[in-house]
Order: C-alpha cells, then sequence, then structure tokens
C-alpha cells in the first residue's frame, strides 16, 4: 500500500537535506540544528521526512540538553513519561542506562501494552561505548507489504495481548547480569496490559502496519504454542535484514523514529562498557484495525 501524505499548511515549502541509508528505512537529515524553537515550515519538512523514511538520524546534536531535548520534542505533540520506570528528576525523560538494566536487546515498539502507545520517540545518546552499542530499527509497513496474500489475510484478522510482563531474560546468555532483575522488577512493578489489532491503519500515511514484538503475550483465541510459531512468523518477516537500517551511534547524534511504523532492537554487543542514552516519547494514538475497530485496555482479571 503507498502512503498519502498530507500536504503542508504553510505556503512557504522547506527541503531538508535528507540522506537514504538503506533501501526500505532510514535517512540522516543533514545541516538542521534541532530545537523547539524550529519555524512551522522547517518542522512540517521534518515530519514529511519521518513519515516517509520512519526513521530520522541528526549528527553534531551536542547542543541539545535535557529541557531543550524535551522541547524539540514537544513539537510532535504532547510528552508522556514511561508508565512504570522512573523518568529522570524534573523531567518526562526516560534515561536507559547499560549499567542499571537498560539494555533494550529485543525487537519491540516502544509501549505496546498500552493501548495508545507513543507515536514518535526522540532519542540522544549521552555515553557510549567505544565500540558496539548500535541499534537497529525494522519497517512494519514495508514488512506487511511484503507478506503473501494468504498471510496478509490471516494477519488482518489477529488480535494479539500485550504485556509489560513478558520475558525480559528470553533471548539473554546472562539473564541477570546488568541489573537486568532489578530493572525488570521496575518495569513490571505494575501490571499493564492491552489488546491490539496485529494490523493497524498508520492514521497519517494510511499505511498497513504491523503491531509485534517483545510485549506480545499470546494471540487472542490461540494458546500459547501457538502464539508463539505465529508471532515467529510475523517477526521473522519484520527483521529480514533487508528491512532494517542499523545506526552506529557517536557523540551527538540523535534518533527519531515513528513507533507507529517501526520496532527497533539495542545490540547489547559492548560487556561491561557503559553507555547512556536519554528517550522522549510524544503521546499516541488509539490503532485502529483494518475494519475499524480499536485497540482496547486489558481490564486486569479478564
Amino acid at each position: 500500500m503507498s502512503a498519502v501524505l498530507s500536504e503542508p499548511v504553510s505556503s512557504e515549502v522547506v527541503s531538508l537535506e535528507t540522506v537514504p541509508l538503506a533501501g526500505k528505512l532510514g535517512a540522516e537529515v543533514r545541516g538542521l540544528r534541532l530545537s523547539g524553537q524550529l519555524a512551522p515550515s522547517t518542522f512540517a519538512a521534518l515530519k514529511r521526512a519521518l513519515l516517509r523514511h520512519k526513521v530520522l538520524f541528526f549528527k553534531g546534536q551536542q547542543h541539545l540538553d535535557d529541557a531543550e531535548h524535551q522541547a524539540f520534542a514537544r513539537l510532535f505533540g504532547e510528552l508522556v513519561p514511561h508508565p512504570t520506570v522512573p523518568s529522570r528528576d524534573g523531567t518526562q525523560i526516560l534515561e536507559l542506562d547499560s549499567q542499571h538494566g537498560g539494555r533494550a536487546d529485543s525487537w519491540h515498539t516502544d509501549v505496546t501494552f498500552e493501548a495508545a502507545y507513543p507515536q514518535v520517540a526522540v532519542l540522544r545518546a549521552v555515553t557510549l561505548p567505544s565500540h558496539g552499542g548500535d541499534t537497529v530499527w525494522a519497517n512494519t509497513a514495508a514488512a506487511y507489504d511484503e507478506l503473501p496474500p494468504a498471510l496478509k489475510a490471516l494477519a488482518d484478522q489477529l488480535w494479539a495481548l500485550h504485556g509489560n510482563d513478558y520475558d525480559y531474560a528470553a533471548t539473554r546468555a546472562e539473564p541477570g547480569a546488568h541489573g537486568g532483575k532489578k530493572y525488570r522488577e521496575i518495569f513490571t512493578s505494575r501490571l499493564i496490559e492491552a489488546e491490539h489489532p496485529l494490523v493497524r491503519v498508520h492514521p497519517e500515511t494510511g499505511e498497513r502496519t504491523l503491531v509485534a514484538g517483545h510485549f506480545i503475550k499470546r494471540f487472542l483465541g490461540y494458546n500459547g504454542h501457538d502464539s508463539q510459531h505465529l508471532l515467529a512468523i510475523f517477526q521473522a518477516h519484520i527483521t529480514r535484514l533487508e528491512n532494517t537500517v542499523r545506526w552506529r551511534w557517536s557523540p551527538g547524534d540523535v534518533a527519531i523514529w515513528d513507533n507507529r511504523a517501526t520496532q527497533h532492537y539495542a545490540i547489547n554487543d559492548y560487556g561491561d562498557a557503559h553507555r547512556v542514552v536519554r528517550r522522549v516519547t510524544v503521546a499516541g494514538d488509539v490503532p485502529v484495525s483494518v475494519d475499524g475497530q480499536r485497540s482496547r485496555v486489558r481490564v486486569a482479571g479478564v
């Protein structure tokens, strides 16, 4: 399905220097200083680029501190803190510190255990290892488009239960390393669950995207065994190497992604080296399925 992008409200059309980084998603934007004071026409161009490329990268943004990071992200909409992990003092910023369990090393879309999960995320590098620690993103719209017709028909009908009590250690060789156990206790301090269609219609582009990743606990109407196999099928389509872009972080880098059309994975290959990134998320909309049904909060005990 081709994207249908809205025209900017302003009569002034700004062109950004965007350099595509992979065949299916990802572009570096050059020559733009991020701030909360971007001109409306410049921000409109930035938003169009984000909808097209799904994830944007910016170098040389060392001027951003916590306040300006939030001011820039607020251009996209209302900021929302993580629902269970405390924000940095006085901010709505989630700090992911590798020494305290902040290693998001499995494929996911952020916070899909909430019915209206974030629409956009803005991530900035703070402390980086000398090597390793790259992040990879995948295009969930392209993944849907490339499904065989029979799998598309199945996907269009599937709904899944997402929860924050996922198996945090499932793919880790050392589940308790680097503060992972304590981080999980904080992450799951309050159980949050939501039911989402596997396929949602993107509210701004009209694309159909897959809502999957590690927060899925099971598909509605299927047992755990069958759910695991179904998820593996769709995840394999999402994370095909041809469907991904990989970013090697440098000091001052910022990444912005459309959380409604991507998954991502922070590669945990830097051992005991220190890695700190800070993320701001923007309030999202409730997903709508291909037949018009809306995602819903899962009530405890139901």
